[in-house]
C-alpha cells in the first residue's frame, strides 16, 4: 500500500518559501515601500517649499502624495494583471499601509529635527541632504516591522501571495 503524506513545514528561521531569505524579502519590500513613499514625499516637499506654504501643510500635502504613490506603486502591476481597482488597492493597503506609516512619521520628524530642512531652497544641498538622510533613516525604521508582517504572512508577503 502506498499512503501519501502531506507535511506542512513552516519556513525555517530567516526563510520563506521561494527559497529566498525573509531577511532578503523585507530589504526588497522595504525599498519598494520606501521608493514609492520617496515619490510623493519629495514631490509633496517641493510643491509646499516652492509655494511657501507652513511645514504643516506642506507635510500634509507630501503624506498624501507619499501614500498615494506607495499604493500605486504596489496596485498598478495587479491592475495591468486585470485585477479590479479595488481588489488592487485592497492588496496595495495591506502590503504598504504600516510600512508607509512609519517611513512618514520618521521621515518628516527627521525633516522637521534638522534645523532649516523645511524651509530650504529647492536647488540647496541642505534641502536634498536633509531629505535623503531622512528617508534612509525611515527606510531602516520601518526595515523590521517588514520583516516582521512577512514572517508572519502579512504585509508585502500578501502582495507576493498574489503574483
Amino acid at each position: 500500500m502506498n499512503h501519501a503524506h502531506h507535511v506542512h513545514h513552516k519556513p525555517h528561521a530567516g526563510h520563506n518559501h521561494g527559497g529566498e531569505s525573509l531577511n532578503y524579502t523585507a530589504f526588497v519590500a522595504t525599498l519598494h515601500c520606501l521608493s514609492g513613499c520617496a515619490i510623493g514625499e519629495v514631490v509633496g516637499l517641493m510643491i509646499g517649499t516652492a509655494l511657501g506654504w507652513s511645514n504643516g501643510a506642506t507635510i500634509a500635502l507630501a503624506v498624501s502624495l507619499a501614500f498615494l504613490s506607495g499604493f500605486a506603486l504596489t496596485a498598478l502591476p495587479f491592475l495591468r494583471r486585470g485585477y479590479s481597482v479595488k481588489s488592487a488597492l485592497r492588496i496595495a493597503l495591506a502590503a504598504d499601509a504600516a510600512s508607509i506609516t512609519i517611513m512618514e512619521i520618521v521621515d518628516n520628524s527627521i525633516m522637521l529635527a534638522i534645523p532649516g530642512a523645511m524651509n530650504a531652497p529647492l536647488d540647496s544641498l541642505h534641502f536634498w541632504f536633509s531629505m535623503a538622510f531622512a528617508l534612509a533613516i525611515a527606510g531602516i525604521a520601518a526595515y523590521p516591522v517588514n520583516r516582521w508582517l512577512i514572517g508572519r504572512g502579512k504585509g508585502h508577503a500578501l502582495a507576493h501571495a498574489h503574483h
